[in-house]
């Protein structure tokens, strides 16, 4: 069974209440818990040997991207991150001293972002480290961004650039909060997701959550440097457009604006980020379907993002 469908089984009949606004589908959960003016925002995020970092991975780097994920999420959510819980799954014989480094390096990471280490848990796992973070934060009512709100004819942007990861840039992205509180501050922004699973996989969970579909401009992708020397030397096998597409762990903001605001957008991010990209790389359409438009013109999507259990 593949990864969405497994979850998709799972989350059918989950024990809810009145105060959840949002729940699984989103890239955080959000709470009404009383809090004026703000839902309480909630997230999950694990990373395992062997998946999301080699025994070789310098420990310090680990642990930033096991903060930095997280914080990512919350970043998709235009929410600020306040405190998180760390689990710690340790197999026998583990390096104290490695692991020591591990958790000074995201500690680090929530320094920068002003965000508590409250407690955890340890516990043994049998062949291989697994760090898993809870985070807590808060999200104005008026600003909060979900996956929902995508609407035919919105411009969808890309921050930063695509495919090639796995050279470096999976262990040392920085969260884009300042950009979505940014974003979600001067604009109506519609929807909006982090790229976790690679452009193909994510772009599809926001059409499908807005009940829409979209285009893409292949001609228009941002890919990373990395993506194109990869792909030349032969060190990958794919193409640097198929890396941008499917790669995953960019961790950049996916999102969808009113067509009207696209211009302001552009030349808005450019004066306040001016060294982080921002591309306009399609469109939504009232379509479902994700196409990718080349010279020839648009053809159906031919692949997918990232999937666990395939």
């Amino acid at each position: 069974m593949k990864e969405f469908d497994l979850i998709a089984r799972l989350t059918r009949n989950l024990p809810t209440h009145e105060g959840v606004i949002a729940g699984p589908g989103d890239d955080c959960a959000l709470l009404d818990l009383g809090v004026p003016r703000q839902w309480v925002v909630f997230k999950t995020d694990a990373i395992v040997e062997g998946i999301h970092f080699t025994p070789e991975t310098p420990a310090e780097r680990v642990g930033h991207k096991a903060m930095a994920r997280v914080l990512s999420d919350f970043a998709a959510a235009a929410a600020t991150p306040t405190a998180a819980l760390i689990t710690l799954a340790l197999p026998p014989g583990h390096n104290p001293d490695r692991i020591e480094a591990l958790y000074h390096g995201l500690c680090e990471t929530a320094r920068r972002w002003n965000v508590a280490i409250v407690g955890g848990e340890t516990t043994t796992n049998p062949e291989r480290v697994l760090v898993s973070i809870a985070a807590l934060g808060t999200v104005d009512k008026s600003r909060s961004v979900r996956r929902s709100g995508a609407q035919p004819g919105d411009a969808l942007f890309v921050s930063g650039e695509l495919g090639g990861s796995i050279a470096g840039h999976h262990l040392e992205f920085q969260p884009r909060l300042d950009e979505a509180h940014w974003l979600t501050e001067q604009f109506s922004i519609h929807a909006m997701i982090d790229l976790s699973d690679g452009l193909a996989g994510d772009v599809r969970h926001l059409t499908v959550a807005s009940g829409v579909g979209a285009e893409l401009h292949e001609g228009s992708l941002p890919i990373r440097r990395a993506a194109k020397l990869r792909a030349r030397s032969g060190e990958s096998p794919k193409s640097a457009i198929l890396a941008a597409l499917t790669d995953g762990e960019d961790f950049e903001l996916l999102f969808a604006v009113g067509k009207k605001d696209a211009v302001a957008v552009l030349d808005g991010w450019k004066a306040r980020f001016p060294d982080v990209r921002l591309t306009c790389i399609g469109r939504i359409t009232s379509e479902p379907g994700i196409r990718l438009r080349d010279r020839q013109g648009p053809k159906p999507m031919p692949t997918h993002g990232y999937v666990h259990f395939t």
